[in-house]
């Protein structure tokens, strides 16, 4: 299977698939301010659209499980890179310890058992963005919680 994906050319329209994402967590989610920052040219992703959903879901609702009162969501594209772009997802939730950032994405691994979840997430993300050659930080959020950054390949 892994080498007839390496034969097909995916194109995923990352803006489409955020904007959908986003309403519905709105919706759900009407006492978090989620903001939306896209770029004004479409990026297209090299890859299976279920993974990107994949890859959004887990870290979006990790933000929204954790935040006090705000999400933010960037998409970009990252100038003089080439081919890549950016998903920034940050929260004003508790974040995550640096010493633990790493511990976090092994699978099952839970550093607070007082929200729902299964400790698998943010593994799925962590093992995603390894399989399309990318890479993932968590860091501190300026707004005071997680800040989850990945950088994937685009068509363009």
């Amino acid at each position: 299977v892994a080498a007839q994906r390496d034969s097909v050319v995916f194109r995923s329209p990352v803006s489409p698939l955020v904007e959908r994402m986003v309403r519905v967590l709105r919706k759900l989610n009407p006492q978090t301010r989620l903001t939306l920052s896209l770029p004004p040219a479409e990026i297209v992703f090299a890859g299976e659209r279920e993974d990107l959903e994949e890859l959004l879901g887990n870290l979006l609702d990790n933000a929204m499980k954790w935040a006090k009162s705000a999400v933010a969501v960037t998409i970009a594209t990252i100038s003089g890179s080439g081919n890549l772009f950016e998903i920034v997802i940050e929260d004003d939730g508790p974040g995550i310890p640096e010493d633990s950032a790493r511990e976090v994405l092994k699978r099952g691994k839970r550093l607070d058992e007082t929200k729902p979840g299964t400790g698998l997430g943010l593994a799925i993300v962590a093992d995603l963005v390894n399989e399309y050659g990318g890479s993932l930080a968590l860091e501190r959020s300026g707004m005071g919680g997680l800040r989850a950054v990945v950088r994937l390949r685009s068509l363009q």
